[in-house]
């Protein structure tokens, strides 16, 4: 038989991830963009960032630090987040040994998994959770145990508020627990975690080894005076837990991908064997530009500011509405209940609705239920804020006409 005459084909093999397909929040913005609908489903700015920032990258990269920086990121970056954690945590992370420059938040979150997670290990998680968390898991070929935030309702049925499930979460704790993941402020809810609850997690957790992954890379987001309380402002927490966070979200610069996490240092030395080898760094330029930028606190000091203007003006306009808000003390997520609109597409599931919202209305959302592994339906929708005002006041034309 000649070359000719063999038709090429490619070997199959077995999925690592044979449940993962394509996730809502590209079938969202595809639909958006396909209907020219108004996309505030996924959790990215609209408007530019500080071209002050932009000017410091260019200057960076015409300085011609365009090669691979050192592994664990450049040093006056480490020296800025180290200082910026002590500030603001009161907890000195040792910049050496302590705190690594990764290529975003998830890639923290992955590493971070990959790193202290072995085969058969339990990892809880916190559902509604972000997308990354379970296959994450089962790429460490650990096994995830979710517990659900508890949906707090009104008198009419509607969900309200959401609280932290302590008593499945102390079921859930176990020997072979080997990582609790938490995350606040909480994506897509809104929900802040309280300093009563991390003297509650850490009691929970007191003679146990369970490590944690904190999720922060919302944490310049807070608002109404509040203040993000971190798992580094806790040294008993801070003691087992790997810190994510994410220049992305702080600087509106979310296609950069570039975070950090902060850890003990025997956690860290751990997340470099596998860091090294996933990404071994991150783009130079951008780490000399962010260190610069970063020596001025006010750029994330003013940060809850410039968002609560947001949420409360969107907030004020949702009020028009049937919708019923949701608490948003954190990021830049509006979540509400559809249920008691006074429309046939109220009763429909809440993908379908927000299906429904994004062809027939022109305003993408994203269904809660995306965030749960088993359909979870609450009738509760998120939407995203951090947008121009222009957007949102278009968005609220559309929405209160419902």
């Amino acid at each position: 038989m000649s070359s000719q005459d063999i038709t090429p084909s490619t070997p199959s093999f077995p999925s690592r991830l044979p449940n993962v397909g394509t996730t809502i929040f590209t079938v969202m913005s595809a639909l958006a963009t396909k209907h020219q609908a108004i996309n505030l489903g996924q959790g990215f700015p609209d408007f530019p960032c500080d071209r002050n920032l932009i000017t410091k990258v260019n200057g960076e990269m015409l300085a011609d630090h365009n090669q691979y920086p050192p592994m664990i990121g450049i040093p006056d970056l480490r020296n800025g987040i180290q200082q910026k954690i002590q500030n603001l945590y009161g907890h000195q992370y040792d910049a050496e040994s302590e705190i690594t420059i990764t290529a975003g938040g998830t890639q923290g979150i992955l590493t971070s998994i990959l790193a202290c997670v072995s085969p058969g290990d339990e990892v809880v998680i916190i559902e509604p959770a972000y997308d990354s968390y379970r296959p994450s898991i089962e790429l460490a070929g650990g096994k995830t145990i979710a517990v659900s935030l508890e949906a707090v309702r009104d008198a009419n049925g509607q969900v309200a508020s959401y609280n932290i499930p302590w008593d499945a979460l102390q079921k859930a704790i176990n020997p072979q627990t080997r990582l609790l993941m938490i995350n606040s402020p909480h994506n897509p809810t809104g929900m802040v975690w309280q300093k009563a609850d991390l003297d509650r997690l850490a009691s929970l957790l007191r003679n146990t080894s369970t490590l944690i992954l904190s999720d922060e890379v919302y944490e310049h987001m807070v608002y109404d005076g509040a203040h993000h309380h971190s798992v580094a402002s806790h040294p008993e927490l801070a003691a087992r837990s790997f810190l994510i966070s994410s220049f992305g979200k702080t600087y509106h610069v979310t296609g950069w991908k570039v975070g950090y996490v902060a850890a003990p240092a025997p956690l860290t030395a751990e997340f470099h064997k596998v860091h090294q080898f996933n990404v071994f760094t991150v783009n130079t330029p951008m780490q000399y530009g962010l260190a610069s930028y970063l020596s001025e606190a006010s750029h994330y000091l003013n940060l809850p500011a410039f968002y609560q203007a947001k949420r409360d003006f969107f907030k004020a306009g949702l009020e028009k509405t049937k919708f019923k808000l949701l608490p948003t003390p954190g990021t830049y997520f509006q979540c509400v209940d559809y249920t008691a609109l006074n429309i046939p597409e109220a009763k429909l599931p809440e993908a379908e609705f927000c299906k429904w919202l994004t062809t027939e209305v022109g305003v993408a959302a994203i269904p809660v239920s995306a965030f749960y592994e088993q359909p979870t339906e609450s009738g509760v929708i998120r939407f995203c804020f951090a947008k121009q005002e222009q957007t949102l006041s278009t968005a609220l034309e559309r929405l209160q006409a419902l």
